[in-house]
């Protein structure tokens, strides 16, 4: 790594140099003034070299070196000597060396920075960081991170290459298609009046390099999704998105887990065994209350329509009358939680939709709260049964629709088990979750909204059913609320890591899917012709994944947002802090575009968070 700066990084140096001239070049990290010897920390990404300045062989060295302050960029010659016993730091790479200087060059002088660059920076705050992210980025733990990155890159590589997958690009200018959310759209200035759109994956591009014959894709893919952000979701993202053709589901099962296997066990020190644990769609609904559990948590919900409908409860009466389901999660020695602390979790429920949460506490064999005059006798003990419910224990139960009852327990799920600290943070969960339901009905619109994507494949039987009812055919709403597809889901430690489907392969089945999700026929020659004619020559059957490749990171390191692995993050209100953007642009750049501001809209930049 010699350059005309350095002979050596500054974590290079051992003890098997001593005796030899070397040159680093790096910051300032720490000076010690030991009075007449001057000890100079100088960092880079790649480690610390202490530099010893002293004075009885070179005052003028060291008056030179006296100057230096804190951030200063400088380039240090000398010999590299051992240090005694006494002065080694064996907690430091090149602890049992220094660099005895001779020579000392500032290549650059720097202001305070305006936060530490140690771990003190932890506790500022990320407003601050965020606007000077180059100087976050020279600390340790964000080096770190961003170094740890780059290897699960190349780990991913590493095995998508050998199981014959090809590096391919594909366009970030595309046209608008539904992925789930909002797309980034960019304006044309040759094509006035019309819009690109920034990709929220390479879905369709990917499907037409299969039909291209090229059998193995994959790439590191920038992504877009103007959606609202949470700690796991930016605007801008990374997918490693990959597809291959003539394969099924357990194929790209097959292919994959080794690698991910492997990237657990070096970044979290455990071996997962294979083949990973596969869980039906509608099973971990019915037992977590998620499609992404976390099965490091050992609570499971417990159906109790039919035993809570016999208790006398009006609100579980008329649940279970309506067709309702009744759902109950219970807190094994939870009963120590105090009123405060369940009404913040009652707090949490009704923020997600719920009226209200009914509970109870069971000790020494009888109940309290506002369940405890309901759980008594032959009906009482029958729910209690079913629930399991144990001396010392706490118990919530949720009433509603399916889609209501889930989202509320599987939130609470996680949050008793954390509080009762059931999960244990070291140990590993993975698993795939598998046949999704292909579409779901959207109440609001009267319409079905597809699941994953609409170019996920039904299942077999399914997409004769559909093309049958596409010709006119009569089918029950109930069979197409139901419909499974092949779509699958890859789960970490409860979170989604990866995400994909066996594809439409057929133009009479993706033409189908598209009537079931009300697209006209208008709407799908306009919008995706293009794509349905491309299927109509030889289109052979494929399947494929994307990894949301910042969210797997941030959960391989352990961490609790994507920030923290990416290099230019923005905010939670999608602001780049750092550049200032959004921002407004020159009025030019407007009307070369042919776009006028609404006069009630100011343009806003991204100044703040």
């Amino acid at each position: 790594m010699q350059t005309a700066y350095r002979t050596h990084t500054c974590g290079a140096l051992r003890a098997a140099d001593e005796g030899s001239e070397a040159v680093i070049s790096g910051w300032v990290n720490v000076i010690r003034d030991q009075g007449g010897v001057l000890f100079v920390d100088v960092r880079d990404r790649h480690g610390l070299t202490q530099a010893t300045f002293r004075g009885d062989r070179d005052p003028e060295l060291l008056a030179a070196a006296e100057k230096v302050r804190g951030e200063w960029v400088v380039q240090v010659t000398g010999r590299v000597v051992r240090r005694p016993p006494e002065a080694v730091n064996a907690g430091m790479a090149t602890g049992e060396i220094e660099l005895e200087a001779t020579k000392l060059r500032v290549l650059s002088k720097a202001e305070t920075p305006p936060f530490p660059l140690d771990e003190r920076g932890d506790n500022v705050s990320s407003e601050i960081r965020l606007r000077h992210r180059y100087l976050d980025l020279r600390r340790r733990r964000q080096t770190e991170f961003l170094a740890a990155r780059a290897k699960i890159s190349g780990t991913m590589r590493r095995h998508l290459e050998a199981q014959g997958f090809i590096d391919i690009e594909t366009p970030t200018l595309i046209s608008s298609t539904p992925e789930g959310a909002r797309d980034y759209l960019v304006p044309s200035r040759v094509h006035p009046g019309s819009f690109y759109a920034l990709p929220q994956s390479p879905q369709l591009f990917k499907q037409l390099l299969m039909i291209g014959g090229q059998d193995r894709y994959y790439q590191f893919a920038r992504c877009y999704r103007d959606e609202d952000l949470r700690a796991d979701r930016q605007p801008e993202f990374t997918q490693v998105d990959l597809e291959a053709s003539f394969v099924e589901q357990e194929d790209l099962f097959a292919l994959l887990e080794p690698c991910v296997a492997e990237l657990i066990e070096t970044w979290r020190g455990e071996r997962i065994e294979r083949p990973f644990q596969r869980l039906a769609y509608a099973d971990v609904m019915a037992r977590f209350g998620s499609d992404k559990p976390d099965l490091r948590n050992p609570l499971e919900l417990v159906d109790v329509t039919a035993e809570g409908a016999a208790l006398g409860f009006a609100p579980f009466t008329a649940t279970a009358d309506s067709g309702g389901l009744i759902k109950v999660l219970r807190g094994p020695g939870a009963g120590q939680f105090s009123r405060k602390e369940i009404d913040a979790l009652e707090a949490e429920a009704r923020g997600m939709g719920a009226p209200g949460l009914a509970w109870a506490k069971w000790t020494d064999g009888k109940a309290t709260g506002p369940l405890a005059r309901f759980l008594e006798g032959d009906a009482g003990a029958a729910f209690l049964a079913k629930i399991g419910v144990q001396s010392g224990d706490w118990f919530c139960c949720a009433a509603g629709s399916a889609g209501l009852v889930h989202r509320i327990l599987g939130h609470l799920r996680d949050t008793v088990a954390r509080k009762l600290e059931l999960v244990d943070f070291k140990a590993n969960s993975v698993l795939w979750v598998t046949d999704f339901p292909l579409v779901a009905w959207n109440e609001d619109e009267g319409r079905f909204d597809a699941m994953h994507h609409p170019f996920t494949s039904p299942s077999d039987e399914m997409a004769e059913l559909l093309v049958r009812r596409s010709a006119g055919e009569p089918v029950s709403p109930d069979i197409l609320a139901g419909m499974p597809s092949k779509a699958y889901d890859l789960v970490f430690n409860g979170a989604e890591v990866g995400g994909g489907s066996i594809r439409i392969h057929r133009a009479d089945v993706q033409a189908a899917v598209f009537d079931l999700l009300a697209i006209s026929a208008e709407e799908q020659e306009r919008r995706f012709g293009w794509f349905v004619q491309a299927l109509r020559y030889g289109t052979p059957p494929h399947g494929g994944l994307a990894f949301g490749f910042d969210r797997f990171v941030m959960s391989l390191l352990g961490e609790a947002g994507i920030q923290e692995v990416i290099a230019f993050p923005k905010t939670m209100t999608a602001a780049d802090l750092l550049c200032r953007a959004p921002s407004p642009v020159d009025p030019q750049q407007l009307a070369d575009l042919r776009l006028a501001l609404c006069p009630d809209e100011a343009p806003a930049d991204g100044r703040s968070s």
